[in-house]
């Protein structure tokens, strides 16, 4: 995995979005870290938008309940702030002050978006990413009730499928994703992908 080191007063908007644009996302090494490293895994994650995403039965008859209000880029800050919390299953966070200013003027030049899940207006669950051509780069999620973020990737595919994305990039895999057909690529093979993704229009999200 290739990492180059950058320092916060190298990094605008622009540039992060020509990183997405060549295969390179960004990290920190901790909240209190204010460095930022770009980040080229070797196997990349990507979650595929045709049949081969799978929502389990349990999930789909869960989801047919509407156990959420569902709304879109409603409060993306709030979004980031609680994908940066602490907790006992995540003791640490790679999104630092850096990270969350960036990405919340993305969110306002319309190219990072969330996805949120509401009980009345607590906000129990959600994710956000960045949008660049046919592609969608998912950068985190929170979930404060049970299925909360899991309901809400299932959102965000049915807004991708509808708006005609055609990549949505996951980074890494973990088992979590994996119950939904997420894989691991090889670098080249995700690299044409993303190539074909950047030679659309930027899509509305």
């Amino acid at each position: 995995m290739a990492r180059r080191r950058s320092g916060q007063n190298e990094l605008t908007p622009d540039i992060l979005l020509r990183a997405y644009s060549i295969g390179l996302f960004p990290m920190a090494e901790s909240a209190d870290d204010p460095e930022i490293f770009w980040v080229s895994p070797e196997l990349r994650g990507i979650l595929p938008l045709d049949e081969r995403f799978h929502v389990s039965h349990s999930l789909a008859k869960f989801i047919r309940r509407k156990p959420f209000d569902i709304r879109f880029d409603h409060d993306f800050p709030a979004v980031m702030r609680a994908c940066a919390e602490t907790t006992p299953e995540r003791p640490s966070t790679w999104i630092n002050g850096t990270i969350y200013e960036l990405y919340c003027t993305l969110a306002r030049f319309g190219h990072a978006h969330s996805v949120e899940a509401y009980e009345g207006n607590e906000l129990v669950g959600g994710l956000y990413g960045v949008s660049l051509g046919s592609a969608f780069f998912g950068e985190s999620m929170f979930s404060r009730r049970t299925n909360a973020s899991k309901v809400c990737l299932v959102a965000l595919v049915e807004r991708l499928r509808e708006k005609g994305f055609t990549l949505l990039d996951t980074q890494f895999t973990t088992d979590h994703l994996k119950t939904f057909g997420a894989i691991d690529i090889p670098k080249d093979a995700y690299l044409e992908l993303l190539e074909s993704a950047m030679s659309s229009p930027h899509l509305a999200f």
